[in-house]
């Protein structure tokens, strides 16, 4: 078989299994909290719901507000466990996906945020804002949201 026919069939492969919803599971707060924007009436989100609003696969919450996520740095704590929990895969197969995203022109990744503090930052000037801290970050101009 020829390289190229091989790079398709793998590309083709890692899309399908990046784009597939997140195993159903109660989040653990343990390791982070998901945050939206005290405004938005939103109190929880499935697993599979926040798996698509992160990956831009649903442009907006179920109440119908326009979603804005961001993400942390792809070293960051809660960003690892965030990425497991409810992307179910790892920080590098998500980085693999909006790779692809970009290069097919599809999207781009949620804007990026170096601290718990810009995350919350971020989220608190953004109706639609909704993102991941580490437990003990100060919440003020945001609420947690349940991820069932």
């Amino acid at each position: 078989m020829n390289s190229q026919f091989l790079r398709r069939i793998s590309t083709s492969c890692l899309v399908v299994l990046v784009a597939m919803p997140a195993v159903a599971v109660t989040v653990s707060a343990q390791e982070f909290r998901i945050i939206v924007n005290s405004s938005n009436a939103t109190s929880e989100l499935s697993v599979a719901v926040a798996s698509k609003v992160f990956l831009k696969q649903v442009p907006k919450f179920p109440n119908g507000l326009v979603a804005q996520p961001v993400d942390q740095g792809k070293a960051a704590a809660a960003r690892v466990a965030f990425t497991r929990a409810v992307l179910g895969r790892a920080v590098s197969a998500i980085e693999s996906y909006w790779q692809q995203q970009i290069f097919s022109g599809k999207d781009v990744p949620p804007p990026t945020r170096g601290s718990d503090d810009d995350v919350v930052a971020f989220v608190k000037a953004n109706a639609g804002g909704i993102g991941y801290v580490s437990p003990g970050t100060s919440l003020t101009g945001v609420k947690v949201i349940a991820v069932r």
